[in-house]
């Protein structure tokens, strides 16, 4: 299983109406990506300290699952409301085995575009 986590920082330009409809797609998401068993998000789905203001949580059967995912229409079509309006972006995916071990890859980028 991959577990893939991302977690963004908002700019100004991210207002309640675009949240509405970018948490409507996200909503959206689960069912319709082939390989998706789980996806989580919200501020505080971490249960840590907040220091992020919206962290998303999808569970893939493996890394194929992902890579459909990056690239089927229903994620695409949820981008344009987060990308312009990301001030910080990091997501880390972790490889969960089936003897428990875990691998880590982990990317972080100041400035998305």
């Amino acid at each position: 299983m991959i577990r893939h986590i991302v977690m963004f920082r908002w700019k100004d330009s991210f207002t309640k109406d675009i949240r509405a409809q970018w948490i409507t797609g996200l909503d959206g998401l689960q069912g319709t990506i082939p390989g998706l068993l789980a996806l989580q998000h919200g501020p505080d789905v971490l249960k840590t300290e907040k220091s992020w203001d919206h962290v998303i949580i999808a569970d893939f059967e493996d890394r194929e699952a992902l890579a459909v995912y990056n690239t089927h229409p229903a994620h695409e079509a949820i981008k344009p409301f987060s990308l312009p309006n990301v001030q910080d972006l990091a997501y880390v995916d972790l490889e969960i085995s089936s003897d428990s071990t875990t691998h880590a890859t982990s990317h972080t980028s100041k400035d998305p575009s």
